[in-house]
């Protein structure tokens, strides 16, 4: 792997940020689930349902372990450590020295009631608002328990979502929706989380695009510098290589229309909370324009986004094993190309061809069989 193009790399001395606490709280089925593993996604260590009284010793452990991002799921569920609820997010705040945020999930009665019902899943304190009733209740009955329990939740959390510094209403937002609220609010747009990791990959068609690929770029339409024969034992990490790919009016339209194509499609991948970009650009062996127009297009596309963009040449010492000692005959060199494509064909297929067949007036040995027409025909096409 290569170095991150210059300019990535340069160090900015940023302030120390201040811790940040984030409780997430709400009514059950609202989507606190869907929160955590958010903010999860956003560089925080998430801890859920733990009893209250445990919240500030757990986040100042956190704190002497390095991690400054966490985020607690406190709900009904912690029971009669609801009460001390004030006191403790008096004491994760910490008297101003964190960032304390208190995020309480809403959703209208019928919503919670439709969601209990897809997931078939009992609503914590519907069992307690039930008590008094018979046992063995009947559809219409679960769904009145289920409702009975959202309205006493709704009851026990209310000194909590008056303590809230935002209250997100999910009865008519999808998961997606969610998270791109929780990116906007706590992403790399706030200033606190780390950024989209984005990575450049070059690779050679002949051994198959990368699975993790998010935008692939054909670059064989470029002059290749392989039938150059001065220029064929190179990579593109060569200045001479790098010169003859990068030099042409063709490749410099098309850096200047991929450079802004990136520019515009990466801020917009960042906010939608993307957290991982890998741009494939392929050529047919993986060596020379595909390596040349990567380490080019990741160094322009990070001086200008200042972003910090990872190079990878997947291909670019591949097929490269020692050169059989062939008997070069009258003096004259081997077929150009035959050698690669013998390489190629050894790695692709992972076996060695059949020997060749017996010469005229040579049997073949005891035991064996000479080859069948249609392979030594395939062969020579």
């Amino acid at each position: 792997m290569s170095e991150p193009a210059a300019g990535r790399l340069s160090s900015e001395v940023r302030p120390p940020q201040r811790p940040t606490v984030v409780v997430v709280s709400g009514l059950s089925g609202a989507g606190k689930s869907q929160a955590l593993h958010a903010l999860e996604d956003l560089g925080f260590f998430c801890v859920d349902n733990l009893p209250t009284l445990l919240a500030p010793q757990a986040v100042a452990l956190c704190e002497r372990g390095g991690m400054t991002r966490v985020a607690l799921g406190i709900d009904v569920r912690v029971r009669a450590f609801l009460g001390e609820v004030a006191n403790v997010l008096h004491l994760l705040e910490a008297n101003g020295q964190r960032d304390l945020h208190v995020l309480f999930l809403d959703a209208s009665d019928e919503t919670l009631l439709r969601r209990f019902s897809e997931t078939r899943r009992p609503h914590p304190l519907s069992a307690e608002a039930a008590a008094s009733g018979a046992s063995g209740a009947s559809g219409t009955e679960s769904a009145l328990a289920v409702l009975d329990g959202v309205r006493l939740e709704r009851d026990r959390l209310a000194p909590l979502r008056a303590r809230a510094t935002r209250v997100i209403d999910t009865t008519n937002a999808s998961v997606h929706e969610l998270r791109r609220i929780l990116v906007a609010h706590f992403g790399p747009a706030s200033g606190g989380a780390p950024r989209m990791v984005t990575r450049v990959v070059s690779f050679g068609f002949k051994y198959g695009m990368p699975v993790d690929a998010d935008l692939v770029l054909d670059v064989r339409f470029l002059d290749n510098p392989y039938f150059v024969p001065q220029l064929k034992p190179l990579t593109g990490l060569d200045e001479a290589v790098a010169r003859y790919v990068l030099g042409t009016p063709e490749t410099q339209e098309f850096m200047r229309r991929t450079r802004s194509l990136l520019e515009y499609v990466m801020p917009r991948y960042e906010r939608e909370g993307k957290s991982y970009l890998t741009i494939a650009i392929g050529c047919t062996g993986g060596k020379h324009r595909s390596v040349a127009i990567a380490e080019a297009l990741a160094r322009e596309v990070a001086a200008s986004t200042g972003a910090q963009i990872g190079v990878l040449h997947r291909d670019v010492h591949r097929g490269q094993v020692g050169t059989p000692a062939e008997p070069i005959e009258n003096g004259a060199a081997p077929e150009e190309g035959v050698h690669d494509e013998r390489l190629s064909a050894l790695e692709l297929k992972g076996a060695v061809s059949a020997p060749p067949p017996a010469g005229p007036g040579h049997s073949p040995p005891h035991g064996t069989s000479p080859p069948p027409v249609a392979s030594r025909t395939k062969e020579g096409s």
